[in-house]
């Protein structure tokens, strides 16, 4: 599989099953990470499971968005979707681990890769609609999807749960004041931020607008909560994913 260029594809795991969020999910990736429509392959999960025979050197990597699913709800109130989306990514995590391939995954990626190295996922540093200021460790700033980042930045953050206790082989790389573990490695190849490098003022304001009755926010704060959306700067977010997708295509 190549796309128009000749390049292999990213693919992007979607999980929502709002239609209008999903769109606006995509439209983020591509314009953050400076990709045209063919360089990506969008499988919503919510509505069809992982195709078996799916072939991971037909991409050049694979990213996952958020959701409406936490790693760390009950058990026994999980939908039979929700089961079934966590079984699918994580036997695709035992095979991108072994093999070490190139994964990024915005914030539910932090709970399905840190559940599946063992870390510990739970709602101690959930983190409200808005911003928040990142802070990059020095293993961070090192690494190279970090490149042209200052050590501290503004993202936009919106999450009930996050990670309480890291894999014991992760790397720690960004920090906050409100949630440690902002963003970490596995291997050489396999990244998870909390906070989310594809959203910009236009993308946060269309999930205000669709999980407003959801649970993130006093629906009465949604009209305060957009124009901080749209008043906020959080470009420098979006390089974590230009540097991923430039480190990677192929």
């Amino acid at each position: 599989m190549s796309s128009a260029s000749g390049t292999r594809p990213f693919l992007l795991i979607s999980t929502r099953d709002d239609p209008t969020a999903a769109e606006d999910e995509v439209r983020g990736f591509l314009s953050a990470g400076r990709l045209s429509p063919a360089d990506l392959v969008v499988h919503a999960l919510d509505a069809s499971p992982l195709p078996a025979e799916l072939d991971l050197e037909d991409y050049a990597g694979i990213l996952l968005g958020g959701g409406p699913f936490n790693s760390s709800d009950d058990p026994a109130r999980k939908s039979t979707t929700q089961l079934r989306v966590e079984s699918e990514l994580s036997a695709l995590l035992d095979r991108i681990v072994e093999a070490d391939f190139p994964f990024l995954g915005a914030c539910y990626g932090v709970g399905t890769l840190g559940v599946h190295q063992g870390g510990m996922v739970d709602r101690t540093h959930g983190e409200p609609v808005g911003t928040a200021r990142i802070e990059l460790t020095d293993a961070g700033a090192a690494d190279p999807l970090a490149a042209g980042l200052p050590r501290t930045f503004d993202a936009f953050v919106g999450h009930k749960e996050a990670i309480s206790q890291l894999p014991g082989r992760a790397v720690l790389l960004a920090t906050s004041a409100t949630c440690p573990v902002q963003m970490f490695r596995i291997g050489a190849n396999l990244y998870a931020t909390q906070f989310h490098p594809e959203l910009d003022g236009d993308g946060l304001a269309t999930r205000i607008a669709v999980y407003r009755d959801a649970g993130y926010f006093p629906p009465e704060a949604a009209g305060e909560l957009t124009d901080l959306a749209h008043a906020a700067d959080v470009s420098h977010a979006a390089t974590v994913l230009r540097n991923f997708v430039a480190r990677y295509r192929r």
